[in-house]
């Protein structure tokens, strides 16, 4: 039986929605008529310009909240809001995070405890503040089977090493086995958690790996598929993940990479 693709009557909350990876994921989820929260951590205009567009070019409600996931505090007025404001919470996507490059032997206590405050430790808050709600929730057959559904915007590198970049890495590999862990001690609950795993996605986080021709073509040696993702390759995976259409999966990565998970290098034999 195919199962449309409809998130209508649910209530989706993106954090570090307003950019990126998460705007697409939040224009997706609308497109496939969720009511979003969009959040963000600064330029405020931007993400309520995004959120006002948005919503009137797919007929939902949407709002733009600031917060600092990393913060408890931020993290309780966040969910709080949105459920003043929106009635309900259905989706969490788990998408804010951060990138603070060093080789090892120079990489501050700074810079590793901040990548892992804002990767895991914020994934871990909102994560949390999600399930409790999610408990509470009363079944909503009409519009979707699971109770509640959280989706972690993680990395291939939850599984291949990254030199220089330790603190990331290890923020998505923990990431990997939070979303197991508790997709695992919640699925008798009806409450899925799954992740996906972008590689080579073209963003401002990384704008120096594409941005040249010569940086791009290096960049593509890496995915066999031939080009760069787009950001849009990951919101749609991610709006389908969150559907009825996905609803016997969960505690699982979906890798998002062009085949870079199969390690091109060994292409020719090693």
């Amino acid at each position: 039986m195919n199962r449309e693709i409809s998130l209508k009557g649910q209530v989706a909350l993106i954090t570090g929605g307003a950019t990126g990876i998460g705007r697409a994921c939040a224009f997706a989820l609308s497109e496939a008529g969720a009511d979003v929260v969009v959040n963000y951590l600064d330029k405020k205009d931007r993400a309520e310009d995004f959120a006002s567009r948005i919503s009137e070019k797919f007929k939902v409600r949407s709002l733009a909240l600031q917060a600092n996931i990393s913060r408890e505090s931020d993290v309780e007025r966040l969910f709080a809001t949105t459920l003043e404001e929106l009635g309900r919470f259905d989706i969490l996507i788990n998408n804010a995070g951060i990138q603070m490059d060093a080789s090892f032997a120079e990489m501050s206590l700074e810079q590793w405890r901040r990548v892992i405050e804002v990767n895991l430790t914020g994934a871990f808050l909102c994560t949390r503040a999600a399930i409790r709600e999610f408990l509470n929730n009363d079944p909503q057959p009409e519009f979707s089977r699971a109770r509640g559904k959280i989706i972690y915007i993680s990395s291939v590198h939850q599984d291949i090493p990254w030199a220089g970049h330790a603190n990331y890495a290890a923020s998505k590999g923990g990431l990997m086995l939070l979303m197991k862990s508790v997709a695992q001690e919640f699925a008798s609950k009806k409450i899925r958690v799954n992740a996906v795993a972008p590689g080579a996605i073209k963003t401002n986080i990384n704008r120096e790996a594409w941005e040249s021709e010569e940086a791009r073509k290096d960049l593509c040696n890496l995915v066999p598929y031939g080009r760069l993702g787009e950001t849009e390759d990951v919101g749609q995976p991610v709006a389908w993940l969150a559907s009825d259409a996905a609803d016997y999966i969960t505690g699982s990565t979906l890798f998002i990479d062009g085949g870079m998970m199969l390690y091109p290098g060994f292409r020719t034999g090693g």
